[in-house]
């Protein structure tokens, strides 16, 4: 079997820092190497992931210098990755809206996974091609898409890059896009309410520049709030590992998190609110904890301890890439075999948060 894996021209694959998706296609292109299938990945050359590259762009570029340029440049790169991975691939897996439309020019099958909440504009879209197989990367996520034939396969990580670490310091963290939707301003307030130093680490995007400057900068003290910037896989496990929680207090309906799994596999339990994916990943009592607000998870960060082997235990038995990899497969082998059915969504994981 070999299975063609489209990302975007823009951000590599892995990513050195920000990049979410590009993060799940690394760890799904190498595991599926790992199993013996032939995996390429279309993406920009920069990449480092370590399976056959194709690239039309040599370099990445992120952020965008414009969002026209941007549109066009991935345009082009996915008409020249679909097209030449038509002429050898048995399936093409997509991860991307704009891609979907190029499929009515191959007979070769396409399976879609969704890595976005719900537009209704994007639906309509997808239905028109129910031909591909959609996958959601949570049960939330495919609740909100019931007119689509949807697979939940969540994602997982590739537990030997992170470090389980056993002692941890007095701060909390924050890892991600430097958002309202992310909740950092709220992150902020959870540290004050528990008396304990947090540092912020994540990209600031050109749109959100005004944001972290109103609602985030004037707390930056270099002791009780500071921002670490952007940070590559070492960081990660210094920052996610050392810490003692890590606040994911989510301002919107998250399709996943990926950055939970990260903090669990270093040990370091989770501090949520409650929306989009987020009970299926958290377990409360086992890898976090998950509140209704800010002073209730202030409260809960004081009054709770998670025992770091048990945190990492529990995304090894339930997040990681070989079961998501084995997923994939019996899915990927299903498509080819012709066994795709257009039916109700339903899941190929046994909720593992109850």
């Amino acid at each position: 079997m070999r299975i063609a894996l489209i990302a975007s021209p823009f951000i590599s694959v892995p990513p050195v820092r920000y990049g979410g998706t590009e993060l799940f296609i690394a760890h799904l292109a190498e595991g599926l190497q790992a199993k013996g299938i032939e995996a390429v990945v279309y993406c920009n050359g920069e990449s480092t992931v370590d399976t056959e590259v194709r690239s039309c762009y040599s370099r990445a570029e992120w952020p965008l210098a414009s969002g026209t340029s941007g549109m066009l440049k991935e345009l082009d790169h996915l008409s020249w990755s679909i097209n030449d991975a038509a002429k050898a691939s048995d399936l093409i897996h997509i991860n991307s809206a704009s891609a979907i439309t190029f499929s009515r020019y191959t007979s070769t099958p396409f399976l879609c996974t969704l890595h976005h909440p719900f537009e209704s504009a994007l639906t309509r879209m997808y239905e028109r091609y129910r031909e591909i197989q959609y996958v959601a990367i949570s049960a939330h996520q495919a609740s909100v898409h019931p007119t689509l034939a949807v697979k939940t396969i969540h994602h997982g990580i590739d537990l030997t890059k992170y470090r389980l670490q056993p002692v941890k310091e007095d701060y909390l963290c924050f890892l991600g896009r430097v958002a309202p939707i992310k909740g950092v301003h709220v992150a902020i307030d959870v540290a004050k309410l528990a008396g304990i130093p947090l540092k912020i680490a994540g990209e600031i995007q050109p749109m959100f520049q005004e944001y972290f400057d109103t609602m985030v900068k004037p707390h930056l003290d270099g002791r009780s709030v500071e921002y670490v910037g952007e940070v590559d896989l070492e960081m990660k496990n210094r920052l996610l590992g050392n810490s003692r929680g890590l606040l994911f207090p989510i301002q919107w309906e998250e399709p996943f998190g990926l950055v939970m799994l990260e903090a669990m596999a270093c040990g370091t339990p989770v501090f949520s609110l409650p929306g989009g994916a987020v009970p299926e990943i958290v377990k409360p009592g086992v890898s976090g904890e998950i509140s209704q607000n800010a002073e209730e998870m202030a409260a809960a960060i004081a009054g709770t301890s998670h025992a770091p082997e048990t945190v990492r235990d529990w995304v090894e038995k339930n997040f990681s890439v070989e079961l998501m990899v084995q997923r994939y497969i019996d899915l990927y082998q299903n498509v080819l075999s012709g066994g795709l059915q257009f039916h109700a969504p339903r899941s190929l994981y046994k909720g593992v948060a109850a």
